[in-house]
């Protein structure tokens, strides 16, 4: 039987640690690493990347906007790095946000959670606007696979604010409800994004519901949440919380890599 999700990645996180790196190669950050703005520069970056996190972080995290941009040129490069991430023994999550209903979504989720697929990820982060059920279709193919879907939750852009703080017709907020609706599933291949850099309880969400869910958190390093506050931040959760970082670690250059990515291993993990 395939391990769940859950298991999976806790298994993860006992052998490498929470930290999750970022890949995202936009413009600005390709020209720091002195590569062009291209399908070749991403695939570049992205590589290197995967070879500095293999045996420090537990997972990496490709940012899917920053290669599709390139067409499918970038598409071919995003293969090529989910492949090498997956291939160096990396927790691999794609950061696509999907989110539909019918076979448009099914469509989805058997593109990023497939075994074999050319976009094969281990996890797939996703929206639930259409409601939880809009994600059937993810969820069963995650779930036979051993795969995740990490669903947004709360997140720390000002603007979400007034949709996830908004209540529901059963008083929850909208955040908080989609933390009731993942945890009622009780799958092993569902989790929650929710960031790093707002307090649950300000989005109405109790920590103490988020406990044993696989946990994506943005917004560690550049965005302003201490790595070493991850305990402090998520409580009883924490155990299960992938701590990603981007900015703060490949802003350090190719040639400065390695050590921002061991530095923010040990904060994350002590």
């Amino acid at each position: 039987m395939t391990d769940g999700f859950a298991a999976r990645l806790g298994r993860v996180i006992r052998e490498s640690g929470r930290l999750c790196v970022g890949i995202d190669p936009h413009a600005s950050l390709l020209a720091l690493w002195g590569l062009p703005d291209s399908a070749d520069g991403a695939r570049t970056l992205g590589m290197r990347v995967v070879d500095a996190a293999a045996g420090v972080a537990g997972a990496v995290k490709p940012q899917v906007a920053f290669f599709e941009r390139h067409g499918s040129a970038g598409y071919a490069a995003l293969e090529a790095v989910l492949a090498h991430a997956r291939a160096a023994g990396l927790l691999v999550v794609a950061d696509a946000k999907r989110g539909d209903v019918g076979t448009t979504v099914d469509a989805y989720g058997e593109a990023w959670l497939t075994p074999g697929s050319p976009l094969e990820a281990d996890a797939l982060t996703a929206v639930a606007y259409q409601g939880i059920g809009s994600l059937d279709p993810v969820i069963a193919r995650a779930e036979a696979a051993g795969k995740g879907v990490f669903v947004l939750a709360a997140t720390s852009n000002r603007e979400a604010a007034v949709t996830q703080r908004s209540l529901r017709e059963d008083g929850r907020t909208v955040a908080a409800g989609v933390v009731a609706d993942v945890r009622a599933r009780a799958s092993q291949a569902l989790g929650l994004v929710l960031g790093a850099t707002i307090r649950a309880e300000d989005a109405g969400i109790r920590l103490e519901d988020v406990t044993g869910l696989p946990v994506l958190a943005p917004g560690f390093g550049a965005q302003g949440a201490r790595l070493a506050d991850i305990d402090h931040l998520f409580g009883p959760a924490a155990p299960l919380v992938l701590a990603n970082v981007a900015r703060s670690v490949l802003g350090a250059g190719p040639d400065g890599l390695d050590d921002a990515i061991r530095r923010a291993g040990e904060e994350v993990d002590g």
